[in-house]
């Protein structure tokens, strides 16, 4: 969900949809505290920037976790 949400905010999408709407609430609930990380003047790339790094810690943080159920 969080490439999603980037991506629609990058496109500028409608946020009066409802999946970009859904998506922008999974999202915003699972960023814990990171979704404030930079602050950047534009908005845009400090949603890039923390929400992109949620995600990098998600990828990350799974593949220990699928790599230590493996063994």
């Amino acid at each position: 969900m969080f490439v999603l949400h980037v991506v629609f905010v990058v496109s500028g999408a409608n946020q009066d949809n409802g999946f970009v709407s859904f998506a922008y609430s999974v999202a915003k609930f699972f960023v814990f505290g990171l979704g404030d990380v930079f602050t950047p003047g534009d908005a845009t790339i400090g949603v890039v920037l923390n929400y992109g790094l949620a995600a990098l810690i998600y990828l990350f943080g799974g593949r220990i976790v699928a790599r230590a159920l493996t063994r």
